[in-house]
């Protein structure tokens, strides 16, 4: 028996099992670093406190013995509704020590959602942020007779007052724990050693894209099985610093925790989004996890500058970017040819040319130290991804879904393949259906929705498989790709099938100035496109074409624009199929975004949201089309 398998077959019960053994093992190591806002007066940036495992060890014990002190029992449900913050780690820890089961809320749900799950879950405390959060809850409390407590994050001198319940400070509440372990000292400790593999640790409710959420059942042994499968696969490493933006109210972001706690690696937190550039220079992390839009702006910013300079400057970007794509993706077909990355002489020194003038500033960009990036959620265009594996920035793109607590495959850093999520994590088995479905089976499955046993065998079979809903394609090495949503597939009135992420992702690759791309054409002769354009990319271009005067809705709606934006889509059609060209399209007068429903918290497209809001537009590009 393997090492790695060993591992897996002995892993711990718990999360909360994990952290034990993290604080017995190297109890001053530096476990999370955090932001504070300069007190009143002081000048300068933020200052980063840091927790070491004892110390994260103690604000748990004290969280969880205070949950016990209020009455919670094994596996009721805890909700937290918060940004990434480091005290959204320290409560969720602390629930699953309790032996109670924590039910995610994404801080940008609105209130009548946020009750529903509340009530749907049978939540009996909350954690959250600060008043906004509180004044959600507060708002529909008739709706949630078994909600008791309320934990504020934020918390003033004065704590607000809600009818029907009690509402704590997050220090108030670690005060009532220390004194209930002053009565009960060994109650945290027994309390973990109750936990069982199969009990309920977490709800997470999808973001669906039509009706209410459904809430994804993960047990303890799931989180348990990430934490060991990352570790095992060379993931994550004891002395890496990872940079953790992402919302740990969305599968991903929390899987990441239980790798961290496994290996003890250092985690800087800081979920605002406005400040993950400059944060990057100051965490100077080795990895950091993502979600494709992000290095889609990065790339859109970099370009822009670049274009913005003129000139010398923007050709040597040009050229620069040219002989990064060139130099990953002859290194990787050489790698699957003959197991051995080699790239020419020639190209090689074009490459340590370009690393001299242009890659090296890129990589201090993200800090200087980023050995890897992992990305989900959504596939990354390849020549995005060859672009930046070839700037010494590889990007290892991943696969997984709420209902397998995130990653079920990843590439190898030493052995990633652009284009494909990677091979299965240790202990999780892929097959393709006779469809072409994707089915997974591990110890990451969930266990059902939450109070939809129909829903529930929808998905899962007897025998432990899942159906993801996603179409893929295995090659002979065991590397998946996937290439498109089921329910997303769709076919013309000429009988052609088109699989819109295709498309979309060829277009994102080639265009730089689009933020979101929507392709259509389910029923219809021809294909069209909703396109949104990247506000920070576009309006440099239009201040340099005599536009610099007009507002960003004018702007892309101006015939320069428009002009533009055609001439990338002759270009990607060029490489397509008669039926899966983009006849028409129309520019939308915003970017998409999460307030308007448009866009998941973790920043897919919601289609039908999309294709309703601008069904108007639609329809103009179809008027007067003569069926095929």
């Amino acid at each position: 028996m393997s090492s790695a398998q060993y591992q897996l077959d002995n892993r711990p019960r718990s999360v909360a099992h994990l952290l034990l053994e993290r604080v017995a093992a190297t109890p001053d190591r530096e476990a999370y670093r955090y932001p504070v806002a300069p007190g009143a007066g002081a000048s300068g940036a933020e200052e980063w406190r840091s927790l070491t495992w004892a110390r994260t060890a103690e604000r748990v014990t004290a969280i969880a013995a205070g949950l016990l002190a209020l009455g919670l029992r094994t596996e009721e449900r805890v909700a937290i509704s918060s940004s990434t913050r480091v005290e959204w780690i320290l409560a969720d820890l602390g629930v699953m020590c309790a032996g109670a089961a924590a039910t995610a809320v994404y801080p940008s749900t609105n209130a009548d959602e946020t009750a529903y799950i509340l009530a749907d879950s049978d939540s009996r405390a909350v954690f959250v942020e600060n008043a906004a959060q509180l004044a959600k809850v507060a708002a529909h409390a008739d709706r949630l007779p078994g909600l008791g407590h309320a934990i504020l994050f934020d918390a003033e001198d004065e704590l607000p007052r809600v009818e029907g319940l009690e509402v704590l400070s997050l220090a108030g509440l670690e005060e009532r724990g220390t004194a209930y372990l002053q009565l009960h000292p060994d109650a945290v400790r027994e309390a973990v050693g109750a936990i069982e593999r199969e009990q309920l640790a977490t709800l997470i409710y999808t973001s669906g894209t039509t009706g209410r959420p459904k809430g994804v059942r993960l047990v303890h042994d799931c989180w348990a099985y990430q934490g060991v499968a990352q570790e095992v696969s060379g993931l994550l490493e004891p002395d890496d610093v990872q940079f953790l933006w992402l919302p740990l109210s969305h599968v991903f972001g929390k899987a990441l925790i239980s790798g961290q706690i496994r290996t003890g690696h250092v985690i800087a937190v800081d979920g605002r989004l406005d400040r993950i550039v400059a944060n990057l220079p100051v965490v100077r992390p080795t990895v950091m996890a993502s979600a494709p839009r992000v290095f889609e702006k990065v790339y859109n910013g970099i370009a822009a500058r670049a274009r913005a300079e003129g000139g010398a400057r923007y050709r040597i970007f040009q050229w620069a970017a040219k002989v990064a794509r060139e130099h990953a993706r002859t290194g990787q077909e050489s790698l699957v040819a003959t197991g051995t990355r080699t790239v020419p002489l020639r190209l090689t020194a074009q490459h340590a040319l370009a690393d001299r003038l242009v890659y090296g500033k890129i990589r201090a960009a993200f800090g200087g130290e980023l050995r890897g990036s992992a990305s989900g959620s959504a596939a990354l265009a390849p020549d995005i991804a060859y672009f930046f594996a070839g700037a010494g920035v590889p990007v290892l793109e991943g696969y997984g879904l709420t209902e397998t607590s995130a990653g079920c495959t990843v590439n190898p850093a030493d052995d990633f393949r652009v284009g494909t999520v990677g091979r299965p994590l240790p202990g999780t088995e892929v097959r393709i259906a006779g469809d072409g479905e994707v089915l997974l089976r591990g110890p990451g499955i969930m266990r059902g929705y939450h109070n939809l046993p129909e829903k529930t065998a929808e998905v899962l079979e007897d025998d432990g498989w899942f159906r993801t809903g996603d179409i893929g394609e295995l090659d002979e090495e065991g590397f998946l790709r996937i290439t498109d949503r089921k329910k997303d597939l769709f076919k013309t009135s000429g009988g052609k099938y088109v699989a819109p992420t295709e498309i979309e992702s060829r277009f994102k690759a080639v265009c730089p100035f689009v933020s979101n791309i929507l392709v259509i054409g389910d029923g219809r002769n021809y294909c069209t496109a909703l396109i949104a354009l990247d506000e920070a990319a576009i309006m440099p271009w239009a201040a340099s074409h005599g536009l610099g005067d007009r507002a960003y809705a004018e702007v892309v709606s101006a015939p320069e624009v428009r002009a533009l934006i055609d001439g990338f889509v002759r270009r990607v059609n060029g490489d397509l199929q008669r039926w899966q060209t983009i006849k028409k399209f129309a520019l939308l007068p915003r970017d998409l975004d999460i307030e308007h429903g448009e866009l998941t918290p973790s920043l897919k497209v919601k289609r039908p949201v999309v294709e309703r809001a601008y069904a108007e537009a639609v329809e103009a590009m179809y008027e007067g089309a003569r069926e095929a």
